[in-house]
């Protein structure tokens, strides 16, 4: 048994709070901008483009979707609640949507070659997320007896500490994907790879998750099962193509 009692706030100027949280989102997207200015896959200006766009449909999609799962009521009652993204209340599954949108809007038929190489440094981000989503003490798993159980300030009981499940399942995505991306692979490849590993990954983490369950399973596992659903279509569609094999 364990408890956490960690500060999300990393350190102050002046007024200004800099928190682990928002820390994270913006290192996200300069570790892609990095990557794919690294990779030479798009000219500077289209890739500045891009990512303004990835970032905007990233950032509506994850905080609309995540104050919906919460009541969209809490939008009626205080409006910039929207932009308060340190309180926590983002979601995977509308930031995905919503990034997706972005980037059509800039790549149009380029969008899954494009999406081989985002996927990566998204899915590292996406481990540094769920270490701050332990550091705010949010998204708690369920009420447990194990030995490694957490006490949150957020939450009664000792508990699951889903979100370190959740880091390390992004963690194998992560390596899984660095090492596709070294050898050869059709396009699309990595890109479905990853929603059907995160939809696969997400199903098996969140029945650690505190969540209301439907039938069962909880909201976000009916998307993953959707998730993997699609990905393993597109996987199996891609590997009949030969005409699509790259090298990187």
């Amino acid at each position: 048994m364990f408890s956490v009692d960690i500060n999300p706030i990393l350190f102050k100027i002046g007024f200004l709070e800099i928190r682990y949280y928002g820390l994270v989102y913006v290192l996200g997207v300069l570790l892609t901008y990095y990557y794919l200015k690294r990779k030479k896959v798009l000219g500077e200006n289209e890739l500045d483009r891009l990512m303004l766009y990835l970032t905007a449909g990233m950032f509506i999609g994850a905080r609309l979707f995540g104050i919906i799962s919460q009541g969209f009521f809490i939008l009626f009652k205080d409006p910039l609640e929207f932009f308060r993204i340190w309180n926590g209340g983002m979601s995977f599954f509308g930031g995905f949507l919503g990034g997706l949108i972005g980037s059509y809007i800039v790549l149009k038929k380029k969008i899954f070659y494009i999406g081989d190489f985002v996927v990566v440094p998204v899915s590292f981000a996406l481990i540094l997320g769920r270490l701050t989503n332990f550091v705010n003490q949010e998204l708690v798993g369920r009420i447990t007896d194990v030995s490694w159980c957490i006490n949150f300030s957020t939450a009664s009981g000792c508990r699951h500490p889903y979100q370190l499940y959740a880091a390390f399942s992004h963690l194998l995505i992560f390596l899984f994907l660095l090492f596709m991306s070294k050898r050869n692979y059709r396009r699309g490849e990595i890109f479905w790879g990853f929603v059907a590993g995160y939809g696969l990954m997400r199903f098996a983490t969140d029945f650690f998750r505190e969540n209301p369950v439907i039938l069962g399973l909880t909201g976000w596992q009916w998307a993953s099962i959707l998730f993997f659903i699609i990905g393993i279509y597109y996987l199996r569609k891609i590997r009949g193509n030969l005409s699509d094999l790259q090298a990187r």
